[in-house]
């Protein structure tokens, strides 16, 4: 899976732009969301959604794999433990957010060495 990172400097409009295009080429959302005036989606095909958003002229576009990561949503202080693990090893994050399978997203510089700290 991959993180694709767009501009979206019209907020609504952007989004509703960014989805048609990606709807129209059959790139599914995972996962993802909106803030600052960007957008960060997870995709399973990058290269299909950077090819369709910079054909509609939408970017530029920055995809990454990312890690994700199951977590107990329902237990407090989780997500502070798993970050505690990635801070422990040197991992840098980039970003995170939730997949629709309330999975933790995580945008890191070390995907690897991200996968070993967090295993629980």
């Amino acid at each position: 899976m991959f993180d694709i990172e767009i501009p979206a400097p019209d907020g609504a409009r952007s989004l509703a732009r960014i989805g048609q295009v990606l709807g129209d080429a059959g790139v599914g959302l995972e996962g993802g969301g909106m803030w600052s005036a960007t957008a960060h989606y997870l995709v399973e095909d990058a290269d299909a959604a950077v090819s369709a958003l910079t054909a509609a002229g939408i970017g530029p576009v920055a995809a990454r794999p990312v890690l994700i990561a199951e977590l107990d949503a329902d237990v407090p202080g989780a997500l502070g433990r798993l970050v505690r693990r990635l801070i422990a090893s040197d991992v840098r994050l980039h970003g995170q957010y939730s997949d629709h399978g309330n999975r933790k997203v995580l945008i890191v510089d070390d995907i690897e060495t991200a996968r070993a700290a967090v295993r629980w």
